[in-house]
């Protein structure tokens, strides 16, 4: 399938972020294109519509634009385009350019730091992270899916990002918790201190590094190690390649340390059909093989494996690789990921220990990104031959 490429919006001025808005989903009263006194405003509304144009270019869910992810160019380009309160940071990760905004900045501020991860400039793993977020937005996973609002519809404010979402609290976790130790370690300036909004009447996310980590602790601490990491480094005499394995190693340390924690979204799933739920849950198992392997999941990277994402919420009676409306390659990532999760779970989870067991060197590593590439990319790569490959490579360790 295709990569799939819209241009959003030709603007040739960053988005200022106004920090007077304070509604219940958190959207921003406007958005000017160019200057503080512009009279050429974008409100939400007129972000909605072409949203839902692009979108309909395409049953695949959109994860770039102008080789960018989604929006990008609408999102903040430094930390005091965020509204900012009695002196404190106030993202309201409850609106997707500012959620997107949080990864922006991460990616800017560590970008000195990823010399290891190559010349690009699209070479820091954090790229998968915006481009994650992309799809789940154009996806319908950002969405209410209780039908009580029309947080994330296009009938409503599709820049809206629900609360009640599993998806979203999932995406909280590898967002706001990260963007909360970047700027706990110094990443976003000195003494920044940061307090996420939070819609009235919703109480169990955490908001602030403290609150965080009182109520995450290891996820927090994860990220914490990753942070000071890239800064050490910088400093290390470690060849570059093993620069770069022990950083990725670090990243999906505190990547899976989210997934764990995102344990707290559980609640939420009950909002989905099961089929939805399935492929859930088959999607947080495929996070143990990526990360056991040190995926280095730059722009180039993770679009080629998100790309054949299925590009809607699955229904009840939506069974792979025979879902009329989607792609082979849709077809295929669902069957994959489905046969993963249940022959791990068939072996009382032999398939991931046995996959641990394996990425156990640099070597064995560079070799399960290619198993996994080939299994996820090419539909004729047998599940079998995996099988045996990744048996045989537990030898070697």
């Amino acid at each position: 399938m295709a990569l799939v490429i819209v241009n959003w919006l030709h603007s040739p001025c960053p988005l200022l972020l106004s920090d007077d808005s304070q509604s219940s989903a958190g959207a921003l009263d406007s958005i000017s294109l160019c200057s503080p006194g512009s009279s050429v405003m974008l409100r939400p509304t007129v972000l909605g519509l072409l949203l839902a144009c692009a979108v309909s270019l395409s049953s695949s869910a959109v994860i770039l634009e102008n080789g960018a992810p989604i929006l990008w160019a609408q999102t903040a380009a430094q930390v005091t385009d965020l509204p900012i309160q009695n002196g404190i940071l106030t993202p309201n990760p409850w609106h997707f350019l500012h959620r997107m905004s949080l990864y922006r900045l991460m990616i800017t501020a560590t970008d000195p730091f990823m010399g290891s991860m190559g010349t690009n400039a699209t070479d820091s793993p954090m790229w998968g992270m915006p481009l994650q977020l992309g799809w789940m937005l154009t996806s319908g996973r950002l969405a209410d899916p209780t039908g009580a609002t029309v947080c994330g519809l296009q009938t409503g404010d599709p820049t809206c990002i629900s609360t009640q979402s599993w998806w979203a609290c999932e995406n909280y976790f590898v967002s706001v918790l990260p963007f909360l130790s970047a700027a706990q370690q110094g990443f976003m300036g000195a003494d920044v201190q940061v307090q996420m909004q939070v819609p009235e009447g919703v109480a169990d996310y955490c908001t602030t590094y403290a609150d965080c980590a009182a109520s995450y602790p290891e996820a927090m601490s994860k990220w914490d190690a990753f942070f000071q990491g890239l800064k050490s480094a910088v400093e290390s005499p470690l060849p570059e390649n093993e620069k770069k394995d022990a950083l990725l190693g670090l990243y999906w340390g505190a990547q899976m340390a989210s997934t764990y924690a995102s344990a707290a979204c559980n609640s939420r799933q009950s909002h989905y059909s099961s089929k939805e739920v399935s492929f859930a849950n088959s999607w947080l198992n495929s996070a143990e093989y990526v990360s056991a392997a040190h995926f280095h999941s730059n722009m180039d990277k993770s679009a080629m494996f998100m790309t054949p994402l299925p590009g809607r919420i699955l229904q009840e009676d939506d069974t792979a690789p025979y879902i009329a409306d989607m792609s082979q390659e849709e077809n295929h990532t669902l069957s994959i990921f489905s046969w993963m999760t249940n022959i791990n779970t068939l072996l009382s989870g032999t398939l991931v220990r046995l996959w641990r067991q394996a990425m156990c060197s640099v070597a064995t590593r560079e070799k399960g990104r290619e198993m996994l590439e080939q299994l996820l990319l090419n539909p004729s790569f047998a599940t079998n031959t995996f099988m045996s490959i990744v048996t045989g490579m537990t030898t070697s360790c």
